[in-house]
């Protein structure tokens, strides 16, 4: 089935994959880190649901790990492309822009 036969919600490059992992999220070009729940994970971005809003445009590293220790790990820079307040938290949008060994 090709992207075009899906309905309009499902016409993405990426399938997602509803998760619930914690995640670390630093600044690239700081120390800055916030801590959150990643809750969508896809092969071209991911959300996530952090305590404080992130600026849209900003580049950060991300370091999705399993509770049970399972490998692999994600590591990967990002993009943050939308940021939206939920109730007390922000659901965030980030982008991959590459993939860290």
């Amino acid at each position: 089935m090709a992207i075009s036969d899906h309905s309009y919600d499902e016409k993405r490059d990426f399938i997602r994959m509803k998760i619930n992992a914690p995640l670390q999220a630093q600044l690239t070009s700081g120390e800055i880190t916030h801590v959150g729940t990643c809750t969508e994970l896809s092969g071209g971005g991911l959300q996530v649901i952090l305590d404080s809003p992130l600026e849209e445009g900003s580049e950060w590293e991300v370091n999705i790990n399993s509770e049970h220790g399972h490998s692999p790990q994600l590591k990967a820079k990002v993009k943050v492309i939308r940021a939206e307040a939920v109730e007390a938290n922000y659901a965030t949008g980030f982008q991959i822009t590459e993939i860290i060994d």
